[in-house]
């Protein structure tokens, strides 16, 4: 990696972790959620670390969103699991990215399923909570979204042993905008039935 990718990559970092920082800050979860998407957006327009290439029509028009759902946010207790499932996956020029489950959160109403939360070894170390559920490779990537990625800033925040869940955040990873991207997917224990309609979407044109 040259030096002014690898100083652009650490920018696009600091500015997401910053951006996370604001969004934690903010007491309204509507509020936190318009600040993030316009945040994301600025990123995506004119950060040259984009996942959009060049000219891709969404740098203008933006890309879409489902309206905040406000039932869908929870502070949840994450759960002990007691053999924790070891992934090692194949993500390209980055080598092996190894995660290793860290427990469970059980999302409620309207939900009602349960999620592995994983310890991503890569980059120092993170929590990494993606999920792929009914609405992929309809209406949202087909590969899933995430939700947290804490290694690169995507932090909705904790207190003891509960996270805060809010689906109105789960983002598409970058390969679903530039094949040049190779993302870890959402495994089998992140996988659901139900359908999300919260978050990053397709375009619906």
């Amino acid at each position: 990696m040259n030096p002014a990718t690898a100083l652009q990559l650490a920018d696009w970092r600091r500015e997401t972790a910053a951006l996370y920082s604001r969004v934690r800050s903010e007491t309204d979860p509507a509020t936190a959620h318009a600040l993030w998407q316009e945040g994301r957006m600025r990123l995506f327009r004119s950060h040259p670390q984009s996942p959009l290439p060049a000219g891709d029509a969404l740098r203008e028009r933006g890309v879409p969103y489902w309206t905040y759902d406000p039932a869908l946010r929870w502070t949840v207790p994450v759960e002990p699991v007691t053999t924790p499932e070891r992934l090692a996956i194949d993500t390209g020029p980055d080598g092996v990215t190894r995660l290793e489950q860290a427990g469970w959160v059980t999302l409620p109403d309207p939900i009602d399923r349960r999620l592995a939360v994983w310890w991503l070894e890569q980059y120092g170390g993170g929590i990494f909570l993606p999920l792929r559920d009914a609405t992929a490779g309809r209406t949202s990537y087909g590969g899933g979204r995430y939700l947290l990625d804490t290694a690169k800033g995507a932090d909705l925040g904790s207190a003891g042993e509960t996270l805060v869940i809010d689906l109105n955040f789960l983002y598409h990873p970058s390969c679903r905008y530039d094949v040049r991207w190779v993302c870890p997917l959402a495994p089998v224990a992140n996988t659901i039935d139900v359908p999300v309609c919260a978050g990053e979407r397709l375009d619906p044109a």
